[in-house]
């Protein structure tokens, strides 16, 4: 007997490893099918419509709506806040795959969130900041111990018919059919919920928010012959205490379940006749608006009737092109201002080499003593045509830069900027320009400063003794003409 169940075992061994792939097709044929429902979800960025609505749900209580996320309650005592889709749900089986935060600065939080499945859309009561005796399920993410057992922060699924009272003393452990203990405060990444109603079986699996990794899913918990409502709303709802945390919903996305070998409906399906219809309706209004727009356009504009619209606008390599020549025209333009300032500098040269010679051609006539003046001179002179000669070659240097890069813009008109013609005359500019700056450095240490020569001093035309004599002779003629005067007078003084 025991050889016979040995023999049996091998060969159900071996027929697994022949044929592996038809235990493979069982096993993926038991995954139901999902599809994406958009009016049942939400996510960032753009959450949010112009006039801080989000589309296809409803906000009330303290929730506050933004582009990226959704804060249900701030971090503010005695705070209550949901958001409900505003459709119900009719799918037999769905999935949910929440995102959230919850943070505060305490070691203790309060008081919770909540997800939900019920009936009707609990907008605001004391159950998580939504309605009590709800018919349907809760998944509730408690973060208060308020029957002291020390078992909070923790996941509880609690189900209700519409008849029964949350029993919030005891967190609610008498009433939960299912419970986990996971701590989803305070986490450096968002925690993950996903919600799985298939086959009246919902399981619950948590991303304790530790990793980046949206698919690192722990099971939590698991609730059979769970039988809930066949149309619903989805809700999200959060409440604080005497404590508070901030409740934020990062993203809200359902899934349509089906089971395998059966298919999903077509989404158009979906749609009542009358939404379809109005819808309809909408769009031949624009389409009519718009045409009625365009009309009106090519009369106002006649000349761009029968051009082509993509002659309307700059393409890519047409701004490329648009944005090299420009950069050319201003390093034209810098390049030419350079030659101005040097052409002053030249006449200034040209000035000093004048004058400093005509001052050596009136120096050259006079005595031996100015020899070493005159050979300072000459030395300032060579210096001064160094920096002339140095100089006309930088001018000679940037004109042809010039024309190099006239004839670069030309070429470019003529043929395009991928050549490679346009190519070498940006190397050459590039040479020349390079050429200026070793010029103007070697001018800049040719340049020294040299000390002007001191003029040889000039002889005296009046000695010493010449001046004494000038000075008596002058004083006494400055005497004989006052007794002269005084004599004058007292003669005139007799007469009368």
């Amino acid at each position: 007997m025991m050889s016979k169940c040995l023999a049996s075992y091998v060969y159900i061994l071996l027929i697994s490893l022949i044929f592996p792939h038809v235990f493979a097709d069982n096993a993926v044929g038991d995954s139901p099918h999902r599809r994406f429902e958009y009016k049942y979800s939400f996510k960032g960025p753009h959450l949010t419509q112009s006039d801080g609505r989000i589309p296809f749900w409803i906000h009330t209580g303290n929730a506050i709506p933004s582009s990226d996320q959704i804060r249900i309650t701030p971090s503010l005592r005695s705070q209550k806040g949901s958001v409900w889709t505003k459709s119900p749900v009719s799918f037999e089986h769905w999935e949910a795959e929440v995102a959230f935060r919850v943070s505060g600065r305490g070691r203790m939080g309060a008081d919770g969130l909540a997800i939900w499945f019920t009936a009707g859309q609990g907008l605001e009561g004391p159950v998580y900041g939504a309605a009590d005796q709800w018919n349907g399920v809760g998944i509730f993410f408690d973060s208060f111990d308020n029957d002291g057992k020390k078992n909070n922060p923790a996941v509880l699924v609690v189900g209700n018919n519409g008849k029964l009272f949350y029993d919030h003393q005891n967190d609610g452990t008498t009433q939960s059919l299912g419970t986990c203990l996971r701590d989803f405060r305070n986490k450096p990444y968002p925690v993950r919920a996903k919600i799985t109603y298939y086959q009246k079986s919902l399981t619950v699996f948590i991303n304790n928010g530790f990793t980046p990794d949206k698919d690192d899913y722990e099971f939590c918990t698991r609730v059979e012959n769970m039988i809930i409502p066949d149309t619903g709303y989805f809700g999200i709802s959060a409440a604080t205490g005497g404590l508070a945390d901030d409740h934020d919903v990062l993203s809200f996305l359902v899934f349509r379940l089906a089971e395998p070998g059966q298919n999903l409906p077509p989404p158009e399906k979906e749609i009542p006749k009358e939404e379809k219809d109005k819808y309809q309706e909408e769009f031949e209004n624009f389409q009519q608006e718009l045409d009625k727009r365009k009309e009106e356009f090519q009369k106002e504009h006649p000349d761009v009737q029968g051009q082509p619209i993509e002659d309307l606008f700059e393409s890519v390599n047409d701004q490329e092109i648009r944005q090299v020549f420009e950069g050319q025209n201003r390093i034209h333009l810098e390049i030419k201002q350079l030659n101005k300032q040097l052409a002053m500098i030249l006449d200034e040269q040209r000035r000093y080499v004048s004058v400093i010679t005509e001052e050596i051609s009136k120096r050259s006539s006079q005595a031996q003593s100015g020899q070493a003046p005159t050979h300072e001179m000459e030395t300032i002179i060579n210096t001064q045509q160094e920096v002339l000669r140095n100089l006309n070659e930088v001018r000679d240097s940037l004109s042809g830069s010039l024309k190099q890069l006239a004839m670069g813009q030309q070429q470019g008109n003529a043929g395009g900027l991928g050549s490679y013609e346009t190519v070498q005359h940006f190397n050459d500019i590039k040479e020349h320009l390079h050429v200026v700056k070793r010029s103007i450095e070697h001018i800049i240490q040719k340049n020294v400063k040299v000390k002007c020569p001191e003029l040889p001093p000039l002889t005296a035309c009046l000695s010493t003794t010449h001046f004494v004599i000038f000075i008596v002779v002058q004083s006494l003629l400055f005497f004989g003409y006052i007794m002269y005067k005084s004599q004058q007078e007292a003669a005139a003084k007799k007469f009368f």
